[in-house]
């Protein structure tokens, strides 16, 4: 009968020792705005990095300035028009792009303020760009093949009035907080310096500590990264946390271990065992940089999203995750942690493409290192 209690009693500790909801702790929480929804539109890319660059303004002036998405959307759309008509077709025209078309956006037309800019809600309460490209690449095609009963002769005036009316018209000139701003002046005036960013990933067929051209199908334009070593890359994106430096990430989400219901997205070993809001917490796989690299080479890992990295939480067991800011809104019951995801670090060795951060979040040797 003691026995049999004994076995019992371990039988319910091993039970509470495994079968755990998560319950996290923050360790770091760097300030950032409130959470928005790209709605329908490829645009991640811009959500993240505009997220990342209010966080940026916050942390270099102390100022809590709404960044317009859309404006940099609308003036990088011409630049990959362009790039589509030069390369006479032969290039991907999409909605997407990178954390480094943000900065690349900010460094030739400046920012504008979220009050500023012109945005359209395609039914009253939502971005939506299903239209856009579609529309857009009638146009540059037709004018691509170059027939002489051409409807569109001059492809820039064509496009032109789609991007003015589906995203908004440019500017040149605002007024924010009871001064005038060019979106120039007004980037001087936040003392974001496009320069001050890099990209940084880690890969195998690529040499460590060079920079390279990424050959990913978003990366229209031919962007440079750092190649680094793949536990430094978590160590630098962990330091960078700790210094107060928030983060760009471009990662794939597409894994059923993404969980946006739960916001956490985790990469266990067998199979979670879910039920009603209930987890198990797994022992997680032990990601190498070669099982990184088949991942990335057989398309199981592509560059599907981009998110902001603006913190560090552990759960009860001790296991660190990356706190990161989506940008599917975060007022529904579909979304867990109120818009954000808790990423674990094997995730994030598996999944990440690159991340983009301000070069003084590095350490002085790996600055060094990378000639920085």
């Amino acid at each position: 009968m003691k026995q049999n209690i004994i076995r019992l009693l371990f039988l319910l500790f091993s039970i509470s020792l495994f079968a755990q909801e998560y319950q996290f702790k923050t360790i770091i929480d760097i300030e950032t705005s409130e959470v928005k929804s790209q709605g329908y539109t490829g645009t991640c890319w811009s959500f993240a990095t505009s997220s990342f660059l209010e966080s940026e303004i916050f942390r270099i002036t102390g100022k809590q300035v709404d960044v317009s998405e859309m404006f940099l959307v609308r003036n990088t759309y011409d630049q990959k028009a362009w790039n589509y008509v030069m390369r006479q077709g032969k290039t991907q025209l999409s909605e997407g792009g990178l954390a480094h078309d943000v900065i690349n956006a900010v460094a030739d037309f400046g920012i504008a303020p979220q009050i500023a800019f012109t945005d359209i809600y395609g039914n009253g309460t939502t971005y939506n760009h299903n239209d856009v490209i579609p529309k857009i690449k009638k146009i540059l095609d037709a004018y691509i093949k170059n027939d002489i009963n051409s409807e569109y002769p001059n492809w820039k005036e064509e496009i032109t009035p789609i991007l003015d009316k589906q995203i908004g018209k440019n500017i040149s000139k605002f007024q924010y907080e009871n001064e005038y701003f060019t979106p120039y002046s007004f980037r001087e005036h936040l003392k974001i310096i496009p320069e001050n960013y890099v990209s940084i990933t880690s890969f195998l067929h690529e040499k460590y500590f060079s920079s390279f051209v990424l050959n990913i199908p978003d990366n229209f334009s031919n962007g440079n990264f750092y190649n680094v070593p793949l536990d430094m890359l978590v160590n630098i994106t962990t330091a960078s946390l700790k210094k107060g430096y928030s983060i760009s990430l471009d990662v794939d989400v597409s894994e059923k271990t993404f969980y946006t219901k739960k916001g956490i997205a985790i990469l266990p070993q067998e199979s979670v065992i879910k039920d009603k809001g209930f987890f198990i917490i797994p022992t997680e796989i032990e990601v190498t940089a070669k099982m990184r690299q088949t991942e990335f080479e057989n398309f199981n890992t592509t560059d599907d999203h981009l998110m902001h990295i603006t913190g560090l939480v552990q759960d009860q067991n001790g296991n660190s995750y990356y706190k990161v800011k989506n940008s599917w809104g975060g007022n529904s019951k579909r979304i867990g942690n109120n818009g954000f995801i808790y990423m674990s670090i094997p995730y994030f060795k598996l999944k990440t493409i690159s991340i983009l951060l301000h070069k003084d979040a590095l350490d002085k040797e790996i600055k060094k290192t990378l000639n920085l």
